[in-house]
């Protein structure tokens, strides 16, 4: 077994890439050394064969038909049984197509993973099945995962169940459409920048991105390992913390999870209410220039007052690091991701850890070839980063990752004055999805300009949980709650109170219950 070997021609090109000044008489012998350099390659080949190679298993398939899809939420149908007995028996779960179900198609929303099929399951997927789940299928999510809208998929846009010509928002768009309308229980998605509680505030849904490094990323498509989470979704606060009770722990294989042991809390105190808690409204969460809707605001602020009447203490406060986490935020994911998810085939390199050369390999051809394929979200971010990358020397973001401890601070410094923080999930309700006539500015505005509010958790690492609180104009309202880091079970306590206070919501047609 041998690795490819490259041409003279390609080591020329490398030689230029760098900026290597070698006479031409030179690169005979610099391709001969390079190509007896990779010796050591093959051996590795042969010994990630003998030793770890595995095959993808068995497990029946399909893509659903238009009829049976009527949101453009399933990337692609599947019955996969329990291994085991557990908590979640008899539930359903949907999987979010950037995580890996071996045996299974996975698209990851882009034509540059297309036809890719994982051979080994991530490890939320493992523990899902081992509690006793079935596992119905994968939901589509947004191109690569970066967009908070839900047009940008290549398998086409995902439809809200309460207003089909608005998003369900991303980039867990089909996990929010499956539960809101009850054809699976559960579902898995992946949070970088509120991609799981964006879609559950749009939808009316219950979205609760963990502490990060409690649930372990392995198996699943990165962006930028320091922003990288999974998540829980449901309909209702107690099976989202049921869910995260399954997927928290470290596996040993993620380099995120260096804090990971510490678990989420005591998830047992969810239904205590909050007598005795002190809930701080966060004041840079709310009014902000040119974005919130003051029915929204208004929402959330009745809903969080209203705690009061359990005995509850709710008072205004202030994180000014808040207002510019999202400049930092944008420095890392611009950067990051065009570092590791673009230049680094999605892992990147040089963590421990696990890794997926199969995957790693499959997509770095199919970024080359259907590269004009990608949305626009994916291409602005690659230029931006690039710029960030080779312009700047990656100086912004080694400043932006220096930054983060001050946000960080911030929002600690106000969780020891109150027990949790509360705030709009987003700052308006679920916009129309991509219309004819739309322009690029227009575009990227639809899919990115709902993350002031969620994208700043994803920089520091608090928990945070999104749970609906009513209809603005027709359309679900999310209240966001954050906690102090690995205290994700006082997050879901909160939200537990908020629910049965306001109730879940239930969309008006396309109900179905599985």
């Amino acid at each position: 077994m041998a690795v490819s070997r490259p041409t003279k021609e390609d080591v020329k090109a490398f030689a230029h890439r760098f900026r290597y000044q070698f006479d031409e008489s030179e690169f005979d012998q610099l391709h001969e050394i390079v190509v007896a350099g990779l010796a050591g390659y093959d051996v590795v080949d042969e010994l990630y064969a003998a030793h770890i190679e595995v095959e993808a298993p068995r497990r029946d398939s399909r893509y659903p038909d238009a009829d049976e899809n009527p949101l453009g939420a399933w990337y692609v149908r599947t019955e996969i049984a329990p291994t085991s007995a557990g908590v979640l028996d008899g539930r359903t779960v949907a999987i979010k197509d950037n995580v890996a179900v071996a045996g299974v198609p996975m698209m990851n929303g882009s034509r540059t993973l297309e036809g890719f099929v994982p051979r080994e399951d991530a490890t939320v997927v493992t523990r899902v099945l081992a509690a006793g789940a079935t596992i119905l299928g994968k939901a589509v999510c947004e191109d690569l995962c970066f967009s908070g809208s839900s047009f940008t998929s290549a398998s086409g846009p995902v439809h809200n169940p309460w207003d089909l010509a608005r998003t369900t928002g991303g980039s867990s768009s089909g996990n929010a459409a499956l539960v809101a309308t009850g054809e699976v229980d559960l579902a898995v998605g992946g949070d970088q920048g509120g991609s799981v509680r964006l879609p559950a505030s749009f939808t009316g849904i219950v979205g609760h991105k963990p502490t990060f490094g409690l649930v372990p990323y392995t198996g699943a498509f990165p962006i930028e390992r320091t922003i990288d989470h999974l998540g829980p979704m449901a309909r209702t606060v107690e099976d989202a913390a049921l869910l995260l009770s399954v997927l928290a722990g470290p596996d040993g294989l993620d380099p995120r999870q260096t804090e990971g042991s510490r678990g989420p809390g005591d998830l047992s105190t969810v239904g205590d209410g909050v007598a005795g808690l002190r809930i701080g409204l966060l004041s840079e969460g709310f009014g902000i220039p040119g974005m919130s809707d003051p029915e929204v605001d208004a929402l959330v602020t009745a809903a969080a007052e209203a705690l009061a009447a359990d005995g509850a203490t709710v008072t205004r406060i202030s994180v000014p690091a808040h207002t510019y986490a999202g400049a930092l935020w944008g420095t890392i994911a611009s950067d990051g991701a065009t570092y590791q998810m673009l230049d680094g085939n999605g892992y990147g390199l040089g963590v421990p850890g696990y890794y997926d050369p199969h995957q790693m390999e499959y997509f770095s051809r199919g970024k080359r070839e259907h590269a004009d394929a990608l949305a626009d979200t994916v291409k602005v971010t690659a230029l931006t980063g690039a710029w960030g990358l080779r312009g700047l020397g990656g100086s912004s973001y080694a400043k932006a990752q220096r930054l983060v401890p001050f946000v960080r601070d911030g929002y600690d410094a106000a969780l020891a004055e109150v027990d949790v923080l509360v705030l709009p999930t987003t700052p308006f309700t679920a916009l129309p999805l991509l219309e004819a006539g739309d322009d690029r500015p227009e575009y990227l505005r639809k899919a990115l300009s709902m993350i002031a509010n969620t994208s700043p958790q994803d920089v520091t690492g608090h928990p945070a949980t999104s749970v609906p609180v009513g209809l603005a104009s027709g359309l679900p309202v999310g209240l966001m709650v954050v906690a102090p880091r690995f205290n994700d079970a006082l997050g879901l306590r909160v939200a537990a109170a908020v629910q049965a206070q306001r109730g879940p919501l239930t969309p008006p047609a396309l109900v179905h219950h599985a």
